[in-house]
């Protein structure tokens, strides 16, 4: 992908911001009435036609509006996008939730797992790659309008169900000696299954562990990113690390 101006990166932030919040492709006119971006529709349209070129926008077929690629996704939240930090109070609460458990790591594990998906509403997954794995939040994905397609949630539910191949995607698509990492559909490899994984890395003593939520391309990443961040820590802490 091209460098890109200050402008364009302006544009493209604030489209994203929009498509998160919305689902819904994003035109120049609703940019140009929400946003005070200082320049005409005609220029904010002119600039998105440049991101389509230039691989960062995509036009569905029938949307005048465009939607951002997994690759502008990864650039929106490596440099674009603001953390949203965990309240004290939030981080409290999160701990209250699980902490009487942490005498047991199994129940300690699965109660965070469900912490994590009731608080991201999201699917959230911990693993250890001995083959241990905690799941949640399955349901949270019909809270999205990109999974209506039941063909994307049979698909989504399917490969949940195979635990070797989550083993795969968590410890050898997400690289092991990166703490924190974000992948996109396409990147994936997943056709018909329109998603977004964040996933964080942990040790176990002397084995690998990882824990992720599972949503749309479009998750709030602004506060997803720290909120996992926040119960690794929280695992870390129990473990001793």
């Amino acid at each position: 992908m091209n460098a890109l101006t200050s402008r364009q990166t302006q544009i493209l932030k604030v489209l994203i911001d929009e498509y998160i919040e919305t689902a819904e492709p994003v035109g120049s006119d609703a940019l140009e009435k929400k946003y005070n971006l200082g320049v005409s529709p005609a220029t904010i349209r002119n600039e998105m036609s440049n991101l389509t070129k230039t691989g960062f926008l995509k036009q569905p077929h029938t949307s005048a509006g465009r939607v951002p690629t997994s690759g502008a996704m990864k650039f929106y939240v490596d440099q674009l996008m603001e953390e949203k930090q965990m309240s004290l109070a939030d981080e409290v609460k999160a701990k209250e939730e699980v902490w009487d458990d942490r005498g047991n790591f199994d129940k300690f594990v699965n109660e965070m797992t469900h912490s994590l998906a009731d608080r991201t509403c999201g699917m959230a997954i911990t693993m250890i790659d001995d083959g241990s794995v905690w799941q949640a939040g399955h349901a949270n994905i019909f809270l999205y309008p990109e999974f209506a397609d039941l063909g994307a949630c049979a698909s989504l539910f399917g490969f949940m169900d195979e635990d070797e191949q989550l083993i795969d995607l968590f410890f050898n698509r997400f690289p092991i000696e990166t703490p924190f990492d974000v992948l996109f559909t396409e990147d994936l490899g997943f056709r018909n299954m329109p998603i977004g994984i964040v996933a964080a890395h942990f040790k176990v003593k002397d084995k690998n562990g990882a824990m992720g939520v599972i949503g749309p391309v479009r998750q709030s990443y602004a506060s997803l990113v720290p909120t996992i961040r926040y119960y690794r820590g929280m695992l870390e802490e129990v473990m001793g690390i």
